[in-house]
């Protein structure tokens, strides 16, 4: 008898993590499951800052009038990494 497909449920990119690092966290030590976890800050903190700047230059807030939020450059000015549109999720 065929096995019954499974139904595969859209989730937010945090709530996959999450589940993530649970598996991972039974799996291994404390002292480096550490390392995990600080890049998975450090990987939101990334995202978190560049988000807001492509906001503020998608808007042309103050001095990012007519500023192309595409652009390297722009985010480099401010000290932003910058996540190129395949690295970042679909709209």
């Amino acid at each position: 008898m065929a096995r019954a497909k499974k139904e595969v449920k859209e989730q937010p990119v945090e709530q996959v993590l999450w589940a993530s690092a649970d598996k991972l966290r039974k799996n291994m030590d404390a002292a480096e499951y550490k390392h995990i976890v600080l890049g998975l800050i450090f990987l939101k903190y990334i995202s978190d800052n560049f988000y807001e700047l492509y906001r503020k230059l998608e808007a042309g807030e103050g001095d990012y009038t007519g500023a192309d939020p595409n652009d390297p450059y722009e985010y480099r000015a401010e000290n932003v990494f910058f996540v190129p549109p395949q690295a970042t999720p679909p709209p």
